[in-house]
């Protein structure tokens, strides 16, 4: 699956990319009926002869992501890798897996739980400091074609906690192979850019020290106008 492949440049793994497709689980919401069944990281520590670190799911579970992400979570100077996993009967789940040490395999860190029910999927929007404690926070919409939830989640020692939710956001529509918005930062700290549920206007969402959310609409929404936000052009 060679459209999934990111970089990372520095310690740790360089490249990550989603193998093993199937159409196993039927949602298609990302416009088709195919997902990954392996995860796959480029490592110094992998002693395969492609120099690769493999995380392989299990018959009940898929990847339904477009792409994993590479992350430096716990501050050590390499990334984790970050992932929808999906569940074919409970939903989606944010995952994060890391080296299992062994020179061949990728393990499980942590996740949040699962949706709760098929078909129930969840549309990463990026990764920060969020709050400037110096942890770092993973921000999603749970379910955006159906809860429009922000929930962000705070990644300490290897475990993940929830600390905020916001309700009518929302940053994918059913069928599209691309996720919308996602963080910025022009100066003033992080800033995590959706559309409201109706996909009306671009809405800025911040996170303060205790936990609290700040919301505001600032443009109406087209695609170049969240782009423009994206940017910091407007």
């Amino acid at each position: 699956m060679p459209e999934s492949v990111v970089t990372h440049d520095g310690p740790g793994f360089s490249r990550a990319w989603f193998d093993g497709a199937t159409t196993r689980y039927a949602h298609a919401v990302l416009g088709d009926g195919i997902e990954a069944t392996r995860l796959l990281v480029s490592s110094p520590t992998s002693t395969h002869g492609c120099g690769v670190l493999i995380a392989r799911l299990d018959a009940d579970h898929v990847f339904e992501d477009l792409a994993p992400r590479l992350n430096d979570l716990d501050g050590d100077g390499a990334p984790e890798v970050i992932v929808v996993r999906t569940h074919v009967d409970r939903g989606a789940q944010l995952a994060i897996y890391g080296d299992a040490g062994d020179g061949e395999t990728l393990r499980l860190i942590a996740a949040t739980p699962y949706i709760g029910q098929t078909r129930r999927w969840l549309a990463p929007i990026g990764v920060a400091d969020m709050d400037g404690d110096g942890a770092m926070e993973i921000a999603y919409i749970d379910r955006p074609h159906l809860a429009k939830t922000l929930r962000i989640w705070r990644y300490d020692e290897g475990t993940l906690r929830e600390v905020a939710a916001a309700s009518g956001l929302t940053n994918h529509r059913i069928g599209e192979d691309f996720i919308s918005g996602g963080i910025r930062d022009c100066g003033a700290g992080p800033q995590i850019v959706t559309a409201d549920a109706d996909w009306r206007r671009v809405v800025l969402t911040t996170l303060a020290r205790d936990g609290s959310l700040s919301a505001r609409a600032v443009a109406d929404f087209t695609p170049q106008a969240m782009a423009n936000v994206l940017s910091c052009r407007r």
